[in-house]
């Protein structure tokens, strides 16, 4: 069986002889009283027909992959000089009077089709190239989302699993409690890891449930506020993408130090801009080295594959306190 682009292939340049035949025979119809009769003639034109498309196809399938892709240039002109002038040869060259101006003409007629022909070649291949490559690239990128996305998951879980055990180490009675709100997190979390992308309003229910699920493990020592301004219900943003924000604050402030800490998260959507700014307070225990981790790495990258042109992002490392500043363009 052919496969279909080969059988493409076939089917567009049997098409092309028969257009080419008809063109012939179209623009020689003037002339046909020179020869014995309508059949000689359709003989004729249809000669010049194959010599100009066996022409085209020597150069296409032939000459340009074995020797001009190989960028073998001199011998590929050569070649191709060679294939024209001999074609030119066999079909205009005068015989009975010795003439060669029939081969002149139809010299400098095959360059002019072989020159067309190459245009319409390397236009199409070019076409086929660009096409792949993007084809290749969106591949890459789904791959690498998705790989990004699996990295949430455990990172995600480490974390909430250090809060329980935080608080079972304290014989806390909240433990149950936490135990079904982290559940009911991971449950929002796999499911959410399905789609491109998720209700915004979702996404921030889910983060004020993670914060009360922090603020109960972090007792009085840290003070945390969550902002949410302006209408959510109809914008929808990738899921898990702005979480790692929240982890960080959390894991480089409250939980880097036993004195009193605040982390304050603030939403906002204006003109269909959603604006994130999260502070926390930064102990001087707390190297800048590690303020860097995993988490926003990953966040990185995903905003560069999913809004590359669509977003800002501010991190400002200052003595006392840790701020991020992020503007994320999202369509209703």
């Amino acid at each position: 069986m052919i496969k279909k682009p080969l059988r493409h292939t076939i089917l567009i340049n049997i098409g092309a002889f028969f257009l080419v035949a008809l063109l012939e025979i179209l623009g020689g119809w003037l002339f046909k009283d020179n020869f014995d009769d309508d059949y000689s003639f359709i003989v004729w034109q249809l000669g010049y027909a194959a010599a100009i498309m066996g022409v085209i196809w020597v150069n296409h399938f032939i000459l340009i992959p074995l020797f001009y892709d190989k960028r073998n240039y001199f011998l590929y002109g050569i070649l191709l000089i060679g294939i024209i002038f001999s074609c030119s040869y066999l079909k205009g060259y005068n015989r009975t009077t010795g003439s060669w101006i029939g081969v002149y003409k139809m010299f400098f007629f095959l360059i002019y089709t072989t020159g067309t022909g190459m245009a319409a070649f390397f236009l199409r291949r070019n076409m086929i190239f660009r096409r792949e490559n993007a084809e290749k690239e969106k591949l890459q990128k789904e791959m690498e989302l998705n790989y990004l996305k699996e990295q949430v998951n455990p990172h995600f879980l480490f974390n909430s699993l250090n809060s329980i055990y935080s608080l079972s180490r304290q014989q806390s009675p909240e433990t149950p409690e936490v135990v079904m709100q982290l559940s009911e997190l991971m449950r929002y979390q796999l499911e959410s890891a399905k789609k491109d992308f998720v209700s915004l309003k979702e996404e921030l229910e889910f983060i004020e449930n993670y914060l009360l699920l922090e603020e109960k493990r972090l007792s009085k020592r840290c003070t945390i506020e969550f902002q949410i301004e302006g209408e959510l219900s109809n914008y929808k943003i990738a899921p898990m993408l702005l979480i790692p924000f929240v982890e960080n604050a959390i894991k480089h402030g409250a939980q880097a130090t036993n004195e009193q800490s605040a982390i304050d998260v603030n939403v906002s959507i204006k003109s269909s801009t959603l604006h994130v700014h999260v502070v926390n307070s930064k102990h001087n225990m707390v190297a800048k080295s590690t303020r860097i981790g995993t988490g926003l790495e990953n966040v990185k990258r995903r905003l560069n594959l999913l809004y590359a042109n669509e977003h800002v992002l501010e991190i400002n490392d200052m003595e006392t306190a840790y701020h991020v500043n992020l503007a994320i363009d999202i369509t209703d």
